[in-house]
């Protein structure tokens, strides 16, 4: 008895208590697994260290060997890479692009009575300006990045979380000695 015909039977005689719809989620949810043709992908819990069957990201994208799974891992450590790479550039042009520089003085109480003039600088950045649409478009980016690499992580391959540590840490050693070093001469010109 095919399944139509057997919820065609249902509405007709109403002996069924059970409304036909629930019928559908097993069938969809075996389907959407890869349960109808017989690919079942496991997905792991654990950290293993494996390169076969890793589905990596989209649907198709899936590392059966050692080539593979090398290409895999130079590819991420890029990823990663250039991720710390663009946090450190974004950074770098927001302070190019900074516009708008007012210097505000305020008195403030001195040592034994005297009045001292403190000088704030205050920094801006106009909002329909093309800096910013840049630093908006480049923070979409970063972000999705930041998800994928997260979800590369959670496939819990060894080899795969590796490659996102490994670049993410060469990316920040490469990349953040500048920041450091541009953050500590701003901080003492005032």
């Amino acid at each position: 008895m095919s399944h139509s015909h057997h919820m065609m039977t249902n509405s007709v005689d109403h002996t069924s208590t059970m409304p036909p719809s629930h019928h559908h989620p097993a069938t969809a949810a075996s389907h959407l697994h890869g349960g109808g043709d017989g690919n079942m992908m496991m997905m792991h819990m654990t950290f293993y260290f494996g390169y076969t069957n890793v589905e990596l990201l989209f649907y198709g994208l899936v590392i059966n060997t050692a080539g593979e799974m090398a290409g895999a891992f130079v590819g991420v450590f890029l990823l990663a890479m250039f991720y710390e790479g663009l946090k450190i550039a974004r950074e770098g042009l927001l302070r190019k692009s900074q516009v708008s520089i007012r210097y505000n003085s305020m008195p403030v109480p001195g040592p034994n009575g005297t009045i001292l003039m403190e000088t704030h600088k205050t920094v801006g950045q106009q909002m329909l300006s093309f800096p910013h649409l840049l630093q908006t478009v480049l923070h979409i980016i970063q972000v999705v990045i930041s998800y994928f690499l997260m979800l590369i992580f959670m496939t819990y391959n060894g080899y795969l979380c590796i490659a996102v540590a490994a670049g993410a840490g060469t990316g920040y050693f490469l990349f953040s000695w500048k920041k450091a070093v541009v953050v500590d001469i701003t901080e003492h010109c005032h």
